[in-house]
């Protein structure tokens, strides 16, 4: 064998050698996505595949590829699609949507979930929440409390389905309420528990008091001052100077009016909320406002919702434009690390900048750190 011919064999073998591990090194990256797609919530499933599809487009990248399979919104066909999943050989998979479809995905060993509930209790160990849980909003809270030295606030909770979740962002987020209440929701039963905590008989009475005390006095600008105190609804001030309501839409609103009927104005006492995802009848409640929340980047919400839009022609819900985010940050951690070692990439501290605003990651937790808004005068005004 000539000595060229050597070299020239040499070169080709070595030509071959880096080019499988070329190929081997572009392995597929392969994401399940789990949402329902038959039943009452396959609408919110097409919301979300299409917000995927637009996530993928942006990426730009062959080798991306997205295995859909349908929950349908139930616990037992969840687990039998991650099985499926699992199968072909996914690891990561973006869903289930709900709490109550995770129960069962403890079975599905070696695969990753990253659901789009914010619910972040008794969650299997393979599940990650990556929605706004309450404590990444309470910690918001607390900043713009700090921020505004305010020392005394209460905090109150409907009965439903979420109190230990919001007892829960109490513990982590370390912020100081000087007292909690759990009202109930129907309407007769919340107004007598908000008279209670606004202890807005005693001071309807003390209202009353003063005007009986003026009438008998001999004051010479009694008749006036008779016709001031009549304009009012009650005398006295609270013990509190912010009240937070972990409500939403109507049971939100209901809260509200009742705090103004027993004379708590948001002019006099910060009235602050969670998450409202920008509702926008929020704006025409001009009794309401000033009224505070934590949020997403609302720039960036609206640049998704423009853009989601434009390609199919319909608006997009909320928790599209956190599967969108989803499927940029499993692309970002696979491009440095694989796809296998994912599990052990969640333990560690990361953060990923995503349309949502940071997700800060540690101990196979998603935090958002998110911004702070108020409504005033019917317009959304960005505090921080």
């Amino acid at each position: 064998m000539s000595k060229l011919y050597k070299i020239l064999l040499f070169l080709i073998l070595n030509y071959f050698f880096l080019s499988s591990q070329t190929l081997g090194a572009k392995e597929k990256i392969k994401i399940g996505l789990l949402v329902p797609t038959t039943g009452s919530n396959k609408e919110l499933g097409q919301s979300i595949i299409k917000a995927v599809i637009l996530a993928v487009s942006d990426i730009d990248n062959d080798l991306i590829e997205i295995v859909i399979k349908d929950t349908n919104s139930d616990a037992n066909k969840t687990l039998k699609s991650a099985i499926e999943l699992k199968e072909m050989g996914v690891q990561v998979i973006i869903g289930p949507v709900f709490h109550q479809s995770l129960i069962y995905l403890n079975q599905v060993k070696d695969v990753k979930f990253l659901s789009l509930t914010n619910k972040t209790i008794d969650l299997p160990e393979n599940t990650i929440s990556a929605g706004v849980n309450s404590t990444s909003q309470l910690l918001t809270i607390k900043k713009f409390l700090d921020l505004n030295n305010i020392k005394k606030t209460i905090f109150l909770t409907p009965i439903l389905n979420y109190e230990a979740e919001i007892k829960k962002g109490i513990e982590e987020s370390n912020i100081i309420i000087f007292k909690e209440h759990i009202y109930d929701p129907e309407p007769t039963k919340l107004t007598r528990q908000i008279e209670e905590i606004t202890n807005y008989n005693v001071r309807k009475q003390n209202l009353k008091n003063e005007i009986y005390k003026i009438e008998k006095s001999n004051d010479i600008n009694k008749e006036q001052k008779i016709k001031d105190l009549e304009k009012k609804y009650t005398i006295g001030n609270v013990n509190f100077d912010a009240v937070i309501i972990s409500d939403f839409d109507e049971n939100l609103k209901s809260v509200a009016t009742s705090l103004l009927y027993t004379d708590i104005l948001p002019t006099d006492k910060y009235f602050i909320t969670l998450n409202q995802w920008f509702d926008e009848s929020l704006l025409r409640e001009k009794d309401f406002q000033p009224i505070y929340y934590p949020s997403i980047n609302k720039k960036n919400f609206d640049d998704f919702k423009d853009r989601f839009f434009k390609k199919f022609n319909e608006n997009p819900n909320h928790l599209s434009l956190l599967s969108y985010d989803l499927v940029g940050l499993v692309y970002y951690l696979s491009s440095k690390n694989k796809l296998s070692k994912l599990d052990r990439i969640f333990k560690k501290k990361n953060s990923f900048r995503g349309k949502t605003g940071i997700f800060n990651i540690k101990d196979n937790k998603i935090y958002h750190q998110l911004n702070f808004y108020k409504i005033q005068d019917n317009q959304l005004i960005e505090i921080f």
